[in-house]
């Protein structure tokens, strides 16, 4: 028997230490909720959870970019939707207009009116906008056609909707030629408003207002299915990021149930292994009785 080096008890110690470790290694599962807390848990699976959770971090901000776009699309819908009801009134204030039982008088005041309402057009033109970005027309100083607009709602850059160009104004619409013979100082006097604002002007008048009316329908048209088609992406995105980080849990979370009996399986053979070292240092007492 040999008592310089006691090999039980060694190998006991080594026992009871790498116990430890998957005690301390358990405890830090269950306090953190996480099956992997370091690289060296799980290197691989630690990669592919990072890998999904940054795509879920990038869906989750393809889903905010989809409903900003959602809120922008509401603006310039809600916008020319106003526009559409000031053309609906300078219609019918047209046909008022085309008749015998209005007079020059009359037809002098719908000509002011017409004037007021396509200023008024121009002024919804100019002041709509989202964040500084005008909607329909090019800038607030500048009535030229807006660029079409185009929207990130994915992870990947290409992933874009775009809506065509708008030029909801006069301009846009055609309806220069209208708001200059309505605001001329020959129409604005009673004698001229006859030969200025007569019938052949009003007619060709409701022609114009008839094709503003439908080109502004058609703008508002591709706002609505591009709004559609955003709101489509958005519930898509919704359901991919859902399942995206139930992926991730399933590698990165840990199992309770599981850890927990680990736990406990561990903490018996710690206390096991306190009593091997107990029983290894006494043995060697026993070498006593060989030299009494």
């Amino acid at each position: 028997m040999r008592i310089n080096t006691n090999v039980s008890s060694l190998t006991a110690q080594e026992a009871a230490q790498n116990t430890s470790k998957n005690i301390t290694g358990s405890l830090e599962k269950l306090s953190t909720g996480l099956r992997i807390n370091k690289a060296s848990d799980d290197a691989s699976g630690l990669a592919i959870a990072d890998k999904l959770r940054t795509q879920a971090t990038s869906i989750n901000q393809g889903i905010a970019n989809g409903n900003s776009a959602v809120s922008l699309l509401q603006i310039a819908d809600k916008s020319m939707a106003e526009q559409s009801n000031i053309l609906d009134t300078i219609k019918a204030k047209l046909i008022q207009a085309n008749t015998d039982t209005t007079s020059n008088d009359g037809k002098l005041s719908i000509a002011k009116d017409v004037n007021k309402l396509l200023e008024q057009l121009n002024n919804i033109a100019k002041q709509t906008n989202y964040n500084g970005t005008s909607l329909l027309q090019s800038g607030r100083g500048s009535a030229q056609e807006s660029k079409g607009l185009s929207f990130q709602v994915g992870e990947d850059r290409a992933d874009l909707i775009k809506t065509k160009t708008i030029q909801a104004n006069s301009t846009g619409l055609k309806l220069t030629t209208l708001k200059g013979g309505a605001s001329a100082a020959a129409v604005l006097t009673a004698g001229a408003v006859s030969t200025k604002f007569g019938k052949t002007i009003i007619s060709a008048s409701q022609k114009l207002i008839d094709n503003a009316i439908s080109k502004l329908n058609g703008y508002r048209g591709d706002i609505g299915s591009t709004q559609n088609q955003v709101e489509s992406a958005v519930r898509n995105l919704m359901t991919q990021s859902t399942n995206v980080k139930a992926a991730e849990s399933i590698i990165r979370d840990v199992d309770y149930a599981q850890e927990s009996a680990n736990f406990n399986k561990q903490n018996i053979i710690s206390q096991a292994g306190s009593y091997a070292i107990s029983q290894a240092n006494s043995v060697q007492q026993n070498v006593l009785k060989l030299l009494q």
